[in-house]
């Protein structure tokens, strides 16, 4: 009798996944690193949408290499 769920397929998606993440945590600490100040300050105490949207925009962009690099 065939699963309806493989439990192998899942189990990849969820490493895969925490890889991704993972990858994704390192990524953005790098670039807060690299940028003179500081990004959770700037946004969140200067409110400085900008810089909010660039790093939305840094995130999705890191997610999708990240995403197509896993998947194949």
């Amino acid at each position: 009798m065939q699963e309806i769920i493989n439990l192998k397929y899942v189990a990849g998606a969820f490493i895969y996944s925490f890889i991704g993440i993972f990858i994704l945590f390192i990524s953005f600490w790098i670039a807060e690193k690299v940028t003179p100040e500081d990004l959770w300050k700037e946004i969140l105490v200067k409110q400085n949408k900008a810089l909010a949207i660039i790093a939305a925009a840094f995130i999705v962009a890191v997610s999708v290499i990240v995403a197509s690099a896993i998947h194949g």
